[in-house]
């Protein structure tokens, strides 16, 4: 049997098995929050889809490297490896597997369909729900038999490998046909050259790790391995923010991706950055999100994309030409005049939320008492877009534009100090009554991300708040102390990535240099300690939620790069935002 390549081992329970630019993976995930007892073959193409369960034989454990996933059974086991995005192998010695179809019941317009193909003698499952056909050919070895062929109605779909004996198959995933199954690779070799892709990009997007950075393999695996191929609204490869059942890109998730991939993989990183503007509206708005078969603009998400793009820039290793740098401008733009116009209450400077999933922190305490508010958060993130859209034009050659980008960026700027201002922190204020209100979110911290642009005086008021927030593991987006604190209330207290890099950045900017390597050392533990969840328990440091997500890898690797980099200034090519 083979012998897995170099690479982290992981838990199944937290990090699905996956491959760059596959749609499928293999994962006991089935539903939001939801677990079974069987891995499953899951695809996300129209949506998170259960497909496949994989039931072996006896009672095994499971082990997973970026290129092998094993069940051992004393000394009976299977193996599954990728051998291209849409299809796996697996061979088994001494243990047996079923593998069923997910759902039990066939109707007109769900379930899944089993068929043995009289062409080639392969067996094909076809699913209603996400449109695509399973096919498993024998490579090796016979079945032990299978349920449910041509079944209709309630019935077990299934066909069982032996345990008495060895055996391979592989599983395509397809659309309606393709020429029969012809293996071209041994296992071995297929497994070796899985662990050489995914080693080629650890290598590109982490050169500079160390045994002081030893989450880095682990974080990059989780960015290559929920990396997809273009496919229905994703025109564009795509790093989905996870392939559990956040299996999306949402238009602000994306900025943290592409930042760290910007050095070692440059291409993809470009496209990370303009995947939610392929879908801008005719108002300029970008999506909430988009993935495999949906578009969403019920809501947006914070202009953070000026500050991502300034720093793109500063590391991309393949720089946009002009043209590209052209459109990206424009699309840029169209997004500001967005806040401009559809968001600003006429006669008032600032513009405004409409509700908490807009800023991106959905619940935050900032939006307890209004929903529809000018906030200092967002004021800061335009004023930073403002100015480098001021830098765009002026290398575009439209001096003009210059001169307007400066002028709307200081009005903005000048009214977010003047109107949010209290002189000990920023309020938020009713875009509709002008009632003001205070809250302990983090969030109302979040101007620090202009950095020495701020009075040093405001910089540094809010650099003391933000240290209250600070816990052992990182900062807490609701203070522990606060009576609205709940452990796991998403927004209202758990520690986040992207509150994480955005205040580290700014409070290194202000010059509040230790501070900010405080609050980089303790998150980079944080995701040492507990991997890469979608947020984290500020006080005990557990992962919550999605337990393998994306910006939280980013985030891991930004900070770790950026660090390595202060230790070793000769050491060239790492995603860090300074």
């Amino acid at each position: 049997m083979a012998v897995a390549p170099p690479g982290p081992t992981f838990s199944i329970q937290d990090i699905p098995f996956s491959y760059r630019g596959s749609w499928i993976n293999i994962s006991p995930v089935v539903a939001e929050n939801t677990y079974a007892d069987d891995l499953h073959l899951v695809s996300h193409q129209t949506g998170l889809h259960p497909v496949l369960r994989f039931t072996p034989s006896a009672d095994t454990s499971v082990t997973c490297t970026p290129a092998l996933l094993t069940w051992r059974h004393g000394t009976g086991r299977v193996q599954l490896t990728y051998e291209s995005p849409d299809t796996i192998r697996l061979r088994g010695d001494g243990l047996g597997m079923r593998i069923a179809a997910a759902p039990a019941t066939l109707t007109p317009f769900s379930g899944i369909y089993l068929y043995r193909d009289p062409v080639d003698g392969s067996h094909v499952f076809t699913s209603y729900e996400t449109g695509r056909r399973y096919r498993l050919t024998m490579l090796h070895g016979d079945l032990d038999g299978a349920a449910g062929v041509q079944s209709l109605g309630t019935a077990e779909r299934s066909v069982t490998l032996p345990a008495g004996r060895s055996w391979e198959i592989a599983i395509e995933e397809y659309d309606t046909a393709r020429r029969s199954y012809a293996a071209t690779a041994t296992f071995d070799e297929v497994c070796r050259a899985g662990g050489a892709a995914f080693t080629a990009f650890v290598d590109a997007v982490a050169p500079w790790r160390s045994p002081d950075t030893p989450a880095a393999e682990l974080a990059a695996y989780v960015l290559w391995s929920a990396t997809v191929a273009p496919a229905g609204f994703l025109a564009r490869p795509a790093v989905l923010m996870s392939k559990h059942w956040m299996d999306k890109v949402w238009s602000w998730d994306h900025c943290f991706n592409a930042l760290a991939l910007a050095v070692g993989q440059p291409e993809l990183a470009w496209h990370q950055f303009q995947l939610p503007f392929d879908h801008q509206d005719q108002t300029g708005a970008l999506p909430d999100s988009v993935t495999h078969s949906e578009v969403l603009y019920n809501y947006v998400k914070p202009p953070i994309h000026g500050w991502a793009l300034h720093h793109l820039r500063r590391h991309l290793t393949t720089p946009p030409d002009r043209a590209e740098l052209t459109n990206t401008y424009d699309r840029l733009a169209r997004w500001t005049e967005f806040w401009l116009t559809a968001r600003r209450v006429p006669d008032h400077d600032l513009p405004h939320y409409q509700h908490g999933n807009d800023s991106g922190w959905d619940n935050a305490t900032t939006f307890d008492h209004h929903r529809v508010v000018e906030t200092a958060d967002l004021a800061a993130f335009l004023v930073v877009q403002l100015r480098q859209l001021a830098d765009l034009a002026a290398e575009l050659d439209q001096p003009q534009a210059v001169a307007d980008w400066n002028h709307t960026a200081e009005q903005i700027f000048t009214a977010m100090l003047d109107q949010l201002w209290t002189g000990d922190r920023f309020a938020a204020r009713s875009a509709e009554t002008g009632q003001a209100q205070a809250s302990t979110s983090l969030l109302d911290l979040m101007p620090i991300t202009l950095g020495a642009d701020l009075p040093a005086d405001v910089a540094a008021a809010l650099a003391r708040r933000i240290e209250t927030h600070l816990t052992a593991y990182g900062l807490a987006t609701e203070p522990v102390d606060s009576a609205d604190y709940v452990a796991d209330g998403y927004w209202r207290g758990p520690i986040w990535a992207p509150s994480t890099i955005l205040i580290e950045d700014g409070l290194r900017r202000a010059g509040h240099t230790g501070l900010a390597d405080e609050i980089s050392h303790r998150f980079r533990t944080l995701c040492e300690k507990s991997g890469f969840a979608e947020n984290f328990d500020a006080e005990t440091g557990a992962g919550l939620r999605d337990r393998a997500y994306t910006w939280t890898a980013s985030s891991y690797l930004i900070l770790a790069a950026a660090q390595e980099r202060r230790r070793s200034p000769a050491s060239a090519g790492e995603p860090n935002v300074r």
